[in-house]
This record gives C-alpha cells, structure tokens and sequence, in this order.
C-alpha cells in the first residue's frame, strides 16, 4: 500500500511540474491603452546610408499590447505615401514614454524621400496618432547622414546637424 502511495505522490508531482509554467504565471494582461497618445518628439532622421534609413520619434506610452510596431509611409511624392516599413517593437509598462524607430530599406543614393509615422499594436490596431509629412535626401554612394542623439533621447534639431560622414 505504502508504494502504491509513493508512486501515485510521484506521478501526482511530475504531473504538475510538466503541466505548470512559471512563464505563463507572468503573462500579464494588456495595459491600459492611452487616452491620447501624442508625439512628443520628431519624428526625425536618425541615420541613412547605403539604401537604409531609420526614422526615430517618442510618444507617451500608448499602452495596450506590450508589442507594437512604428510604422512608416513612405513615398518620392508628398502626395503618395504608398510604400509601407514596420519595425516591431516593445513597450516598456514602467516607462511613461516610448521611443518608436522604423527601418526603411531598398532607397535609392540622392532621392528625396517623404515620410509620415504612426505606430500600431501587434493586433493591427492603430494607436490613433499619426505624423505630418516629413522629408530626407539619401546620401550618396559611400556617404553616410548620421543625427546625434542627445543627453535627453532626443535627437540633433534639423538637417542642418546631419553630418555626412565618406565610408563606412
């Protein structure tokens, strides 16, 4: 009888050590969404080179779902915005803002490329902010723009600041 006990308290705790997940007890439900959410910052150009630029903005913490995606329409005309990056992201809960940075690939040397960002969470819904137009030139072949990024998250004012920088 003892044994039979043993091996019924054995297969009783193999049971819940297979069955329970420490990562599952920490799954937390979504956070509140934002009331409003509003870019505090940008968006700017943060670096371009060799066909890649990415595109840097802060926002107050959207809420809702932990992953979300910045998202960036892009265009050469103002007037279509047709072309599409998303760059997934995290939010941080314990942060009450959020930096946002889209990577843009496949752009052409010397074009100008206008841009509008929004962000959105992993289920496709819209934070409900969205960007005015903004535009950049593509350095050259070799060339490299590159925006520095201050004390505050924040990055150097204007395309005035962006230094061109030969190689790589």
């Amino acid at each position: 009888m003892s044994r039979l006990l043993v091996k019924v308290m054995i297969a009783a705790t193999v049971g819940i050590l297979l069955s329970s997940s420490p990562t599952t007890a920490q799954i937390l439900p979504p956070a509140q969404r934002a009331a409003r959410v509003k870019i505090i910052y940008g968006p700017a150009l943060e670096i371009a080179y060799d066909g890649v630029a990415i595109i840097r903005w802060i926002t107050n913490n959207p809420g809702g779902l932990d992953d979300h995606f910045s998202v960036a329409d892009y265009g050469t005309n103002p007037k279509d915005l047709s072309q599409t990056a998303k760059s997934q992201i995290r939010l941080n809960r314990a942060h009450p803002e959020t930096i946002f940075r889209v990577r843009i690939s496949g752009l052409k040397p010397g074009t100008a490329y206008y841009y509008r960002v929004t962000s959105e969470d992993s289920a496709g819904t819209n934070d409900r902010v969205k960007s005015r137009i903004h535009k950049f030139t593509m350095p050259g072949p070799g060339e490299r723009i590159i925006n520095a990024v201050k004390n505050d998250g924040t990055l150097a004012p204007g395309p005035q600041s962006a230094s061109r920088v030969q190689g790589k």
